[in-house]
């Protein structure tokens, strides 16, 4: 794909250089030269080392663990982009962090997913690229517009090419069934949702398989797995009711604590994950398997810059 190197910029922070470098590469442009490094008492210090002045900057900055640190990274490029007269500044943000947060559930929660829509918006940033929210609804919390990506396409893909026989496409809770249906209208499968009930935080207990399971090859499919006890106890409950081979996908994998332990000594013979947040060597094991989603970004933001549809690249 050849993007105008005139005009186009691809430019990222410390969250995920090497999804950066993977877009820039299937636009045919170089990675933008930036600095962005720590003064001594832990301030973000960024210099971005080569003219932007009236080109169009795509910034590459997913909000992965440490998620404070890679927003504040974010919020300071996209400054620094706007003092430097860039011409636009799109905010590609394959994972969007604090989005768990997106109602209040009870009494004084906060709404973390708009307070972060809204100091991105005020840090400058002319629209945003990213892909599977955790609620379709947080495109709405921003004031400029967003192009939000789906890595179902991508994750089914892997599964049509498997050619995995009598498959059943699981929901892990009663929240990720559009999901879920979704994925199964790919695969022409059936789907079924797992009833569970979590008392507390990163805390969850399955109750009840909802659907036939017995003797099928199940997915699990989330748009994000963090401490991976819902989708374990998930492969263990459908294990009981007679599924056979339990595969699981999701986009982001954060995978943090006690994650990939569980899932390491899980039922779950194959976790299928994207790129959007940057696996650490010591969370790579024999089980996850990483698809890129550089080549959609990079026809997303190829759209974007051409001012084409980007509405194509949704389904």
């Amino acid at each position: 794909m050849n993007g105008n190197g005139h005009n186009i910029k691809i430019f990222c922070g410390n969250a995920n250089p090497t999804l950066a470098k993977a877009i820039a590469d299937e636009l045919g442009v170089e990675l933008g030269k930036s600095e962005v490094g720590r003064f001594s008492d832990g301030e973000i210090s960024v210099h971005i080392t080569e003219t932007v002045r009236g080109r169009d900057v795509f910034l590459v900055q997913p909000t992965q663990p440490p998620v404070n640190e890679h927003l504040m990274e974010l919020l300071i490029m996209i400054d620094a982009f706007k003092r430097a007269s860039a011409g636009r500044v799109t905010a590609v943000i394959p994972y969007y962090g604090y989005a768990r947060q997106d109602r209040k559930a009870k009494a004084r929660d906060p709404i973390t997913a708009k307070l972060v829509a809204d100091i991105i918006t005020s840090a400058g940033a002319d629209r945003v690229l990213t892909m599977d929210l955790h609620a379709a609804q947080i495109q709405g919390y921003f004031d400029i517009p967003v192009d939000h990506l789906l890595g179902i396409p991508i994750l089914v893909k892997h599964f049509i090419d498997r050619k995995i026989e009598d498959i059943v496409v699981v929901s892990p809770d009663m929240g990720s069934v559009t999901r879920a249906r979704n994925f199964a209208q790919y695969l022409d499968a059936p789907i079924a949702i797992i009833d569970k009930r979590r008392p507390k935080a990163n805390v969850s207990e399955v109750m009840n398989v909802i659907g036939d399971v017995k003797a099928k090859n199940i997915i699990l499919i989330d748009d994000m797995i963090d401490t991976a006890g819902t989708i374990v106890q998930a492969a263990a409950a459908l294990k009981q009711f007679g599924a056979y081979d339990v595969y699981a996908a999701c986009t982001h994998p954060i995978l943090s604590g006690p994650a990939i332990e569980r899932i390491e000594n899980s039922a779950i013979k194959e976790l299928i994950v994207t790129d959007t947040v940057k696996l650490t060597e010591d969370k790579i094991i024999d089980k996850i398997k990483v698809l890129s989603v550089a080549p959609l970004f990079a026809e997303a933001i190829k759209s974007i810059h051409d001012n084409n549809s980007v509405s194509r690249l949704f389904v």
